[in-house]
This record gives C-alpha cells, structure tokens and sequence, in this order.
C-alpha cells in the first residue's frame, strides 16, 4: 500500500523558531506510520530548505511529497508568504490560505473584520513609522487609560508586547515593538479572566467545530510567550465559565474563523471583563501543537487522540476542503 508523503515544515526565519520546531517534531511523531510517510522539510534562520538533513530549493523538496503539514509559526510560515509560493506550485498544505493568512497575521486588519461583524475587541490606535513616534507619542498615551498594550502589527506568540503602567516606560516598548514589526499597535488594557478556544473545520459532523474554551491564569500580568512556552501560566480545561460564557466564546471563535476566511483549524484568544463583556484579541491561524500548546489540551478534554486531529487536518488538506 502506497503511504502518503507528508512534508512538515518546521523552523523558519521568525523568532518562533523554536516554537515551530517542536510542533513539527510533535507533527512528526503523531502521524499515522499505516497511512502516512512522513518527511522533515526543516527551514533554518537563513530561509535554507533541507529535505531529511540535505539543502536544497524548495520546489526540489516539495516535489518528494503529496501534501505539506505547515508547522512554522510567526512572519513567512504564517503571514501569508509560504502559503503563496505552495498555492504557485499547486502543493496541497494544511492551515489556511494566503489571503486569509495575511488577515490573521495583521492585527489592524483582523480587528476591522472582526468590527465589521460586530465581533467585539478593544479600541487600539495605529503607528505606521517610527519616523512619526516622537511627534504623537504624549498624544496617544494621554489617549488611553492606564494600563496600556504596546504590541507589534505583524507578530505571534505575544513576542515584542507589553502593559504600560507609566510613561517612562512607553516609548521603550514602542520602540522594542517595531523590531519585531512594521508598525505598532496602542491598544485599550482589558481587566478580566483570560481565555482561548479552537475551531476544527469539518469535525465530529459539525461543519465548525468549537472545541471547550480553555482558561488561563498566567502567574505574569498576562498570557505572553514565557507563560505560552515555559509553563508559566496554570491552564483549566474545559475552564471555569458559565454555560452563557461558554456559548459566546465558542459563538465567537467561529465567528472569527469564518470572518477571516480560516480553514482546517485555528485557535482565538479573549478576555472576559466582569461588566463590560467578552472581548476577542486575535485568532491564530496556525496555534502550536507543542505538548504545552493548548490546542492539543483541548483535544484530550475531548477524548480526540492527537493524531486522530491530524490525520483528519491531513485528509481536510489532501481533499482540497
């Protein structure tokens, strides 16, 4: 019986590199030996393509595959690049398409999707050139209330964001920020109880299938990369919400996922304020499937064994859905 050449792809150019590299080494451990061969297409910080250790161009490697599981996270594996050059070879891939890749990956222009739906998340203002900081820098922190989010455009994994609590402390972040992006975002502090749920294209007879919202209770100010990645943060799964909050982050997440023309699987994040209600922050269009990842903790409090979803991930890409 013929096995089906998967392609993972893991590494990248991106500060997640090392986040991608697990995911691809968890995509490549749980795929089904029966059904699938699996081959480590492995991208190092250069952008070099290796197929099992040997550099070559990356029509060369794509050409010893069916289809490509894409385990990259962050700029190039998740904003859209990557999905354009597979989409110009005519490679099948799993996640979502450029375009939508693209959407995800821009916060601002995530945010006026989900403003456009009426998908609620917080008031943010814009700088676009850090050539223009200096002039509106006093501007935009006497705009906002304290504690304020400084956080990158284009970036995953809460890399390069910050809570202002003071002024001294703003022009720093900002300038941090746009290391790890074009322009950066000003954005309202939300108070509240931190939560992030999943959508699976085509699962279990639904057409989108809301996995249990997850709680996080981060020991740092919030859910940034040392809480995601080095277990600095206690995760409750299914986590403690009411059936009304339960419903709506669920309602909210496919909401997103259909908003940004998502597909396969995506994962967003939330937080629920006391009297103001529950706000989305973004979707990730590729959540890591490391085992700290949460996308994997959902699927266990769901009785899905991890290499059920992916084969299922596989098969979704494979048929062209």
């Amino acid at each position: 019986m013929h096995k089906i050449r998967v392609g993972v792809l893991r590494g990248g150019p991106s500060n997640e590199y090392e986040v991608s590299l697990k995911t691809g080494a968890t995509v490549l451990n749980n795929l089904k030996k029966d059904k699938y061969n699996p081959r480590d297409i492995f991208i190092d910080k250069n952008g070099i393509w290796h197929l099992e250790g040997k550099p070559m161009k990356p029509l060369e490697a794509l050409e010893h595959v069916d289809v490509v599981f894409n385990a990259l996270h962050g700029n190039f594996g998740e904003d859209g690049k990557l999905q354009h050059i597979l989409e110009s070879c005519n490679v099948k891939f799993t996640g979502s398409g450029s375009l939508a890749s693209a959407l995800g990956m821009n916060k601002v222009l995530s945010k006026e999707i989900f403003k456009r739906e009426k998908i609620k998340t917080p008031q943010h203002k814009i700088l676009d050139s850090i050539h223009k900081m200096k002039e509106r820098i006093l501007d935009l922190f006497r705009s906002f209330s304290l504690p304020i989010i400084v956080k990158p455009v284009s970036s995953g994994s809460s890399v390069g964001v910050y809570i202002i609590k003071d002024y001294p402390s703003f022009e720093p972040a900002i300038m941090n920020a746009f290391t790890h992006s074009d322009s950066v975002m000003i954005e309202e502090f939300i108070q509240g109880k931190e939560a992030t749920c999943g959508v699976i294209d085509d699962f279990r007879d639904q057409r989108y299938y809301a996995l249990p919202p997850i709680e996080i209770r981060p020991y740092n100010s919030f859910f940034d990369y040392e809480a995601k990645y080095q277990g600095k943060s206690d995760e409750i799964v299914p986590g403690n919400f009411t059936a009304d909050e339960k419903a709506e982050i669920e309602k909210m997440a496919i909401l997103a996922h259909r908003a940004l023309g998502l597909r396969h699987y995506s994962r967003s994040d939330f937080i629920i304020h006391p009297h103001r209600g529950i706000f989305i922050l973004e979707t990730n269009t590729l959540p890591g499937l490391t085992p700290e990842s949460l996308i994997p903790k959902s699927l266990d409090a769901v009785g899905a064994p991890l290499p059920h979803f992916l084969d299922h991930i596989v098969s979704l890409a494979l048929s062209g859905k």
